[in-house]
């Protein structure tokens, strides 16, 4: 079992999210935005980081940016999990350091998929 950290601002998507990796079977660490999505990469070291893109304090490719330039937490794959779905910022997103990007209205089986992807099996 993983631990994947959530890091995004609405309530509504967290819980969504956090059911689809429970289902999964991986355990679950929360943030409500990119600054305290960074704080808790640095103190809990997750397996896996479910990030939002636009969110208050630090957006999303600000926090994979920090989150992927850190000596600390730089081995720790970022997925942008996003309606930011135009090219452009999907090229954006991943030259922060994400290591995929999934555009919101979530598809269940493509984020399951994704996860499964990023992750070593255990």
């Amino acid at each position: 079992m993983a631990r994947i950290l959530i890091v995004d601002d609405s309530p509504t998507q967290l819980l969504s999210l956090k059911r689809i990796v429970e289902k999964l079977g991986h355990g679950v660490l929360t943030a409500a935005d990119g600054a305290a999505g960074v704080e808790i990469a640095k103190r809990e070291i997750p397996d896996l980081i479910l990030m939002d893109v636009v969110m208050p304090n630090l957006n999303g490719f600000q926090a994979t940016r920090t989150i992927a330039r850190d000596a600390k937490t730089s081995h720790i794959p970022v997925v942008l999990v996003t309606t930011k779905g135009q090219d452009t910022d999907k090229v954006w997103g991943m030259r922060q350091g994400a290591k995929a990007y999934v555009t919101k209205p979530i598809d269940e089986k493509a984020l399951a998929q994704t996860i499964r992807t990023i992750l070593p099996a255990s």
